[in-house]
């Protein structure tokens, strides 16, 4: 919907946000101002820290009050100056005028309450409405939003549901009293390409039958150029850029909005033909992974979820293999079942030796040729170490002949090699950002000198300026050592920039393979295209 001649739903004014106090008051939002239409799909980007979260929380007034203060400006919505609303005014706005859906919805609904006791409090709280009446709606809210068979769904626990179904019936909830304007703070982050598509969809079909605004907060400028009308640009709490979304993608302006637009992911290699004579480093032939269903007070054997299913793999010295697929499909199980850290059946050979018949004594002294970067960083990195004793603890156990004076000279190296300073060594992973966590996280493998290294997802949790940094940090590092590199993502469009071959996956079966090149442009699989489809959307429309 255009904004042209739609009337101003809620205008921001010389907003500036700081928490703390006195001496120790940081201000992170900076003098920004803008508004938003009535029916208008607004969108606040930038790259995580920049503001555009902390500023849609000032919306709502969900601050900690004891711990934030406004040193200007005013947001004002039908005619009421939000900073000045107390808890009780706040109340009455929140959920029936303005409502949010959060990042990840798993963290956002209670588990200890069914799907359909939360879908109900907006209504209970805000509208004169019985607990039957307001049943009624729910269900037929739910089944506006996809939800298969609502009335099981509303009496099931949130950890019941899959990732896309927690995420609908957020929308649900955030739609229950009809809001004018919904706040979507990244909303589809945590979700599958084809989901993501899906919710994005839902989202303009509910705005355009709800007549009401959106403000969608997110990184992902692909996402933005698909769904919004206007685009406002924020960087270090600031507001750099605001234009009509074709004006900005067209011609931006601001230097931070051209570095955003150039940081997608770009075709890293040079020439795929290169690695198409190395030697085989890596088979799998016919690896199968099952995990059985159990039922009953016994736990019987019900039946078993493929979740591998005969699938043959090769990699060669020096290659990238990315390997696609949807939450479920088996792509990260294809990875540890590879590297003999899950349970399955199949031959499975590195290097001319065959992995599948030892023992875990046996495979210790090989698993420094085979390393493994995970998704979150900050979860695989232990809080209680040092980035020193993080890094050199594999030196400890692979290559004990080292002096001290030696491992810490190889740690200094491999930190300087993944672009950090020496002087981060005693610092703790807290203390980092998500992309130099990562950067560790990546060092931590490479200084033992593996021939492969499993990348499970290592840049989706990243911003897309970050996320490119990181890219060709292993693209660089590939060309150095020679590294192999199983790259499991959702993302096609990182597998485009990275990978020399491509499987793609799902239900455990391997659909399609080829180069990644052929792939691309002659797809043959019909999900293959879907997930085409859903990761590479098209820049026209």
């Amino acid at each position: 919907m255009s904004s042209s001649n739609t009337s101003t739903l809620l205008t921001v004014e010389h907003l500036s946000i700081q928490f703390g106090h006195a001496d120790r008051a940081s201000v992170v939002v900076h003098d920004i101002s803008f508004d938003i239409k009535a029916g208008e799909k607004l969108a606040l980007v930038g790259e995580s820290g920049s503001g555009k979260s902390v500023t849609a929380l000032a919306m709502l007034h969900l601050h900690e009050r004891s711990n934030v203060s406004y040193p200007s400006g005013a947001i004002h919505f039908q005619g009421k100056d939000i900073l000045q609303c107390d808890e009780t005014a706040m109340r009455h706005i929140r959920g029936r005028d303005i409502a949010m859906i959060f990042q990840e919805p798993m963290t956002s609904l209670n588990p200890v309450y069914t799907i359909g006791e939360q879908l109900i409090e907006p209504l209970l709280v805000h509208e004169s409405i019985s607990k039957i009446a307001a049943r009624r709606r729910m269900l037929e809210l739910l089944e506006r939003t996809g939800i298969p068979e609502p009335h099981k769904r509303f009496d099931a626990y949130p950890h019941m549901l899959s990732g896309g179904q927690r995420q609908r019936v957020m929308i649900a909830m955030a739609l229950a009293c009809s809001p004018k304007l919904l706040i979507a703070d990244e909303p589809t982050t945590a979700l599958d390409v084809t989901i993501q598509l899906q919710i994005l969809n839902l989202l303009e079909d509910l705005q355009r039958d709800f007549s009401m605004a959106v403000l969608m907060i997110t990184h992902d400028l692909n996402m933005v150029r698909r769904f919004a009308d206007r685009i406002c640009v924020m960087q270090h709490g600031r507001l750099v850029e605001q234009a009509p979304v074709k004006t900005l993608f067209s011609a931006p302006q601001h230097a931070y909005t051209q570095f955003l637009l150039n940081s997608e992911p770009v075709r890293l290699l040079d020439n795929t033909a290169a690695v198409a004579d190395h030697p085989v480093l890596l088979q799998g032939n016919k690896v199968q992974c099952y995990f059985p269903i159990q039922a009953g007070f016994f736990r019987h054997k019900i039946g078993e979820v493929k979740a591998v299913d005969q699938v043959d793999i090769s990699l060669r010295q020096g290659e990238t293999l990315g390997i696609a697929g949807e939450s479920g499909s088996g792509k990260s199980t294809l990875g540890m079942c590879l590297l003999r850290l899950q349970e399955c059946q199949g031959e499975i050979i590195f290097a001319g030796q065959r992995l599948d018949n030892l023992n875990s004594r046996q495979l210790r002294p090989l698993r420094r040729n085979f390393q493994v970067v995970f998704q979150d960083p900050y979860s695989s990195l232990s809080p209680r170490l040092s980035v020193e004793q993080i890094i050199g603890e594999g030196l400890h156990i692979h290559f004990p002949e080292l002096s001290k004076v030696q491992q810490r000279a190889r740690i200094v190296q491999i930190l300087q090699e993944v672009g950090l300073s020496e002087d981060m060594l005693s610092r703790y992973p807290h203390e980092f950002s998500g992309g130099q966590r990562q950067r560790i996280a990546i060092a931590r493998v490479v200084i033992l000198e593996p021939q492969l290294i499993l990348l499970d997802e290592p840049t989706s949790a990243l911003d897309v300026s970050v996320q490119k940094q990181v890219l060709e940090l292993l693209r660089n590092l590939q060309l150095k050592h020679g590294i192999s590199y199983l790259f499991i993502t959702h993302d096609l469009r990182v597998i485009r920039a990275m990978a020399h071959r491509v499987l793609v996956m799902h239900r455990g079966r391997v659909v399609e393979a080829g180069d990644t090149a052929q792939l691309f442009t002659a797809p043959r699989h019909e999900y293959t295209r879907t997930l085409l489809q859903a990761s590479l959307f098209d820049q026209t429309q």
